[in-house]
């Protein structure tokens, strides 16, 4: 374990110094992303402001789902980029994933490390401060157990979305060209989850809960952070069910994963 991790944190390291070379355009890139996704939520902000609320939700509970959205995705952006179907699909469709298959280090791992795009800080940087600007607006009474649980949520999201880009990755050995509607559930979920769940009809709510457990990565955890009641009506131990769904999804998409390894036919190039 511990050479896997030393491996992966090389394979980072030859990343980060390429990426790198040019500084000034890097933190260029880095504050305009900042500020183009930040106007998003500015506009956002600003009809909230005029109409007071979405569903019962205020402005500053808005941002809280936001934030929460924003970081882990940028988070997971960065980190499982690899698995990314549009970075995966040049790999397999120019024949460079049989080399990864001849080097003796683990496949997943090589993958997992062969891109790290550290301009997304920028929209990290957005999210963070979406974030912090919602518990200004908020009155979050914090306890120990929110304080211990809110890493465990981000994590979760994290790995939630980070499953479907293993999965969207994978489902490349098949198709090489990426899929768009692979896109618009991990794109288009994570724009879901900025808003509360109830405002949204009833087949997308099942969906994102029973297929794509969603509903459990942000707006229940937002329920028991922000002491709101549930509109939908679940058990009382829904808002704590976020690392169980997360690791559920990573499983699913690690068995997917090596399944499609296992039936991988080099594209000839």
């Amino acid at each position: 374990m511990l050479r896997l991790l030393l491996i992966y944190i090389k394979l980072l390291s030859i990343q980060i110094r390429s990426q790198m070379q040019y500084r000034v355009s890097f933190l260029l890139e880095v504050i305009s992303t900042a500020l183009l996704n930040g106007m998003y939520f500015a506009s956002l902000a600003l009809v909230l402001e005029r109409f007071g609320q979405i569903a019962g939700w205020k402005l500053g509970e808005i941002a809280f789902l936001a934030g929460m959205a924003e970081t882990s995705f940028a988070t997971m952006d960065m980190l499982f980029s690899g698995f990314d179907p549009d970075g995966f699909s040049p790999m397999v469709r120019l024949g460079r994933f049989d080399q990864i298959l001849l080097r003796p280090i683990n496949i997943t791992l090589q993958v997992f490390g062969s891109r790290f795009i550290i301009r997304r800080l920028g929209r990290i940087l957005e999210g963070v401060t979406i974030l912090v600007i919602s518990f200004a607006l908020t009155d979050i009474q914090w306890t120990i157990g929110k304080m211990l649980y809110l890493p465990v949520v981000f994590i979760s999201q994290v790995i939630a979305m980070g499953s479907l880009f293993v999965v969207g990755g994978t489902l490349i050995f098949w198709t090489v060209q990426p899929i768009e509607a692979v896109n618009i559930v991990t794109y288009g979920g994570t724009e879901l989850m900025t808003y509360p769940m109830n405002i949204y009809p009833g087949w997308i709510q099942r969906f994102f809960t029973y297929v794509i457990p969603f509903v459990f990565m942000n707006f229940y955890p937002a329920l028991y952070f922000l002491n709101k009641p549930d509109p939908l009506n679940f058990p009382s131990f829904a808002p704590f069910l976020s690392p169980f769904a997360a690791l559920s999804m990573l499983l699913l998409a690690m068995v997917f994963w090596r399944f499609g390894i296992n039936h991988y036919q080099s594209t000839g190039s």
